[in-house]
């Protein structure tokens, strides 16, 4: 995704983070139960998406088409996302599944203290994949155009006994509507956005020399203040750096080293 459509995304991630502490898995099911129903009409996709249509006709558009369906935090993302602009129908698809998959995400964070709920997800999602991958003959049930929903899903629950409810969610939208994927490669998408979640609770913490058990404690309770959630830290030395640290908390950079301060000195004295 690029573009007009990539600066859509962001934004429409932006606005779902303010949701996620309080996400449920209804939600996420709702929203892939929106999907459906835009995947269902290439007319209404391109009615959604046509960027000579006023932002307020599409929304009411949404309305139209799942107002009293589903909840009212699923009816104002769709809306949301369609009042944005996009550049093909595919990416408002797109955009619309990976919202889904992060709030599917988030409960599992919700629930689970954090990081140990993406990992138990991220578990069972690779638990799915490796089974599916070791059986041709399970590959070609789970694609098999002719068998029902209902047996896909009973096939697919039965791969990944125990399962959390929300690798379940995941797994039952990769094998029902994988949207020209094979379920597997499905499931691989939304486990890189369950790593990209378990990147946010996660400080790589890279310094000049080792540091001492009370540096890391003092680090520990910094960071913890500075994201307002319990990080896993995971120090490591870089000569490289000259003198002090490099931080990095997902997509955010903390650098104090000696390397990055020399480089902001060499930018300005270029000006």
């Amino acid at each position: 995704m690029a573009g007009v459509s990539s600066e859509s995304l962001a934004a429409a991630r932006q606005q779902l983070e303010a949701k996620l502490p309080f996400a449920s898995l209804s939600l996420a099911e709702e929203l892939f139960g929106i999907l459906g129903v835009l995947d269902s009409s290439a007319g209404v996709r391109r009615a959604l998406t046509d960027p000579a249509r006023e932002s307020d006709a599409k929304a009411a558009l949404v309305s139209q088409l799942v107002g009293g369906k589903v909840s009212a935090d699923a009816e104002a993302i769709a809306a949301n996302l369609v009042s944005s602009r996009w550049r093909s129908p595919r990416d408002l698809g797109d955009a619309l599944e990976e919202l889904a998959a992060t709030v599917v995400s988030a409960t599992a964070e919700n629930r689970g203290s954090g990081l140990v709920g993406l990992d138990a997800l991220e578990d069972d999602l690779i638990r799915f994949n490796r089974v599916v991958a070791s059986s041709h003959e399970l590959q070609r049930a789970l694609s098999e155009p002719q068998a029902s929903p209902e047996a896909k899903i009973t096939l697919a629950e039965k791969i990944v006994p125990g399962a959390s409810p929300a690798a379940l969610v995941l797994i039952r939208q990769a094998v029902t509507h994988p949207r020209g994927l094979k379920p597997s490669a499905l499931v691989a998408r939304f486990l890189e956005l369950v790593a990209g979640r378990q990147k946010r609770w996660i400080a790589e913490v890279r310094a000049a020399r080792p540091l001492t058990q009370e540096q890391l404690s003092r680090l520990q309770s910094s960071l913890n203040g500075l994201y307002g959630r319990e990080l896993k830290i995971n120090a490591d030395v870089d000569p490289s750096l000259i003198g002090g640290v490099r931080i990095a908390v997902g997509d955010e950079i903390l650098d104090s080293s000696v390397v990055s301060r020399l480089s902001d000195l060499r930018r300005k004295l270029a000006v």
